[in-house]
């Protein structure tokens, strides 16, 4: 039980989950209120950021997080960084396990007004490229839906 639990967990952190409804923890290097009408992506708290170093990507423990984002373009239809993408192995468990760096490609993309948040819009969509090693089980491109 524990080793087929560790390797669900694994999968979890390492993408399949990312295809469940994501949103991003905050992140220092970030405008934490961006202008009306400025694109910007949701964090785990709900807070819109534009640019944001740190991305969060399991927001329900953490075990997967985009790191040192350098974001070449943000752009009212979509925004583009390269970092790295901080993913726990959970092995044997993930409070055991060890966090692992993969070079990623971001994009993000799909923008859309926020509910409840009049001259707000948000991107929609997440898409995770990695051009060379990436989490076991991981596909090469992983694009999943982000909510506000």
């Amino acid at each position: 039980m524990g080793a087929r639990r560790a390797k669900g967990a694994l999968l979890v952190c390492a993408g399949t989950a990312l295809a469940a409804a994501t949103v991003a923890a905050p992140a220092a290097a970030s405008s934490a209120l961006p202008a009306t009408g400025r694109v910007a992506v949701i964090d785990c708290a709900g807070k819109p950021q534009v640019r944001p170093g740190t991305y969060t990507l399991a927001c329900g423990d953490g075990n997967n997080v985009l790191t040192s984002l350098r974001w070449s373009q943000w752009q009212p239809r979509s925004a583009v960084a390269d970092g790295s993408d901080m993913v726990n192995d959970c092995r044997p468990f993930c409070a055991a396990g060890h966090f692992h760096r993969y070079r990623v490609h971001v994009r993000l993309d799909h923008p859309q007004a926020r509910p409840g948040h009049p001259g707000q819009r948000y991107y929609t969509q997440l898409t995770l490229s990695y051009p060379g090693k990436r989490p076991s089980g991981t596909p090469r491109v992983v694009t999943v839906r982000l909510l506000g």
